[in-house]
């Protein structure tokens, strides 16, 4: 079963990160952090991302707002990328930092609103 939802998790973080960004991750495991890109794959991208309860881009706004509030801001870029590749719209986006302000505080929207221009703008999203 660990080895299907590896298999499953692989597929989806692919799917959602994109096999370039997958790979570079991929390229810089070690003996010391492979068992940890395992429960990662199999977990988070198999176990989690792979449930059917919630779409792919629901769970790219969960992301949003948790990431934000957590001030995760490198793990945030990449899932504003994800976000737009799983259907996310620039005004849904924009409508999910906005009630982050609301609920986690101005600061934590303040960065993320940033982050998420400059990642909407390389993206073409914006101009």
């Amino acid at each position: 079963m660990a080895e299907d939802m590896l298999a499953k998790g692989m597929k989806i973080r692919r799917q959602v990160l994109t096999d370039p960004h997958v790979d570079r991750a991929m390229a810089n495991v070690n003996d010391f952090n492979r068992d940890f890109q395992d429960i990662v794959t199999e977990y988070c991208w198999g176990a989690c991302w792979g449930r059917e309860g919630l779409s792919l881009k629901q769970r790219s706004i969960n992301n949003i707002c948790m990431l934000s509030i957590l001030n995760r801001p490198t793990e945030l870029e990449t899932h504003l990328r994800a976000a737009l590749r799983n259907g996310c719209t620039v005004d849904e986006i924009r409508e999910t930092l906005i009630q982050v302000a609301i609920y986690a505080g101005v600061p934590a929207a303040f960065d993320s609103f940033r982050i998420a221009g400059k990642v909407l703008k390389e993206e073409g999203a914006i101009s």
